[in-house]
């Protein structure tokens, strides 16, 4: 297992929000992942518009979780509506 940080930016409005939330916990816990860390990073104006969006909701994730895993929920993530953004990395131990 190895050590990975997800960072997700969702719509500012709360049942994008809410549902987007949900859909990545369903996908972790699919994937059995064990979830070290959660930070609610609040709501934060994005450097670009992004699906007509000047602001986002960044949520952040640090987790335990096998490395072919990552591929099989990037695929999922890439077709979520309620996402404007995500990111997998590595972490270094």
């Amino acid at each position: 297992m190895r050590t990975y940080e997800l960072t997700c930016i969702f719509r500012t409005d709360e049942d994008n929000f809410t549902k987007g939330k949900e859909i990545v916990k369903a996908e972790l816990a699919k994937h059995s992942v064990k979830i070290l860390k959660e930070t609610d990073m609040g709501t934060k104006e994005l450097a670009y518009v992004i699906k007509k969006e000047t602001k986002g909701h960044y949520y952040f994730y640090e987790m335990e979780v096998l490395s072919d895993k990552i591929a099989e929920m990037d695929k999922h993530f890439r077709l979520e509506t309620t996402f404007l953004k995500y990111l997998f990395v590595k972490k270094e131990n």
